[in-house]
């Protein structure tokens, strides 16, 4: 299918915009869970609220993205409630309800091999160990856009699965409202301006 690849396919396909996490209040404020809050805060943004998506593991928001008028874009904002190893599923039964072109999904989520705090934008590539990417991959390829929010590696001799199930540290946490605020411009940028504009602003 041509939109599947081209972003610019289909100007009137709408975007499914993932976060990635984990469900449960044990899990909300984990490392793990920065997609959650990044999908959050986009959702306050629009005026919606998460509600659970028909019999799909998922809760949605429907709403736009951009300035109002023809460049405004129709969103969907996903949070799989299937843990994260399970992700994909949800995401690709949502992705066939909507009629979203593959280049129009965008994943968010932790990344373990970026600093904390630094932001990369792309499209396509591997999954580097990441259970949700490696979820969604299976289940419909590879070549969906990610906003990767840096969480940096676990100190010491600390497992990763530890680290990533943690919560932010006391010093983390001054300034990730501000980190996740600048993550989700990051995926109003994409969505609107596309991935080179995005990186151009955002990368670091």
């Amino acid at each position: 299918m041509q939109g599947d690849t081209d972003v610019t396919s289909d100007a009137n396909a709408p975007w499914l915009i993932v976060g990635l996490g984990n469900p449960g209040p044990e899990y909300a404020a984990n490392r793990h869970n920065v997609g959650f809050m990044v999908a959050d805060l986009l959702a306050e943004r629009t005026g919606g609220k998460f509600k659970r998506a028909g019999k799909a593991q998922a809760q949605v928001v429907e709403g736009r993205m951009g300035a109002p008028g023809p460049a405004s874009r129709r969103i969907v904002l996903v949070k799989p409630t299937s843990y994260m190893n399970l992700s994909g599923g949800p995401v690709n039964a949502l992705r066939d309800f909507y009629k979203v072109p593959l280049a129009n999904v965008l994943a968010v989520h932790d990344e373990l091999d970026i600093d904390y705090g630094t932001l990369r934008l792309k499209l396509g590539g591997g999954d580097n160990g990441h259970n949700g990417l490696k979820s969604m991959t299976k289940a419909m390829g590879a070549e969906y856009h990610r906003v990767r929010f840096g969480i940096g590696r676990p100190p010491g001799r600390m497992q990763v699965a530890d680290f990533v199930l943690k919560d932010f540290s006391s010093t983390e946490r001054k300034e990730l409202a501000f980190l996740v605020d600048r993550a989700a411009d990051a995926v109003e940028c994409l969505v609107a301006e596309g991935l080179e504009r995005a990186q151009s602003a955002y990368n670091s």
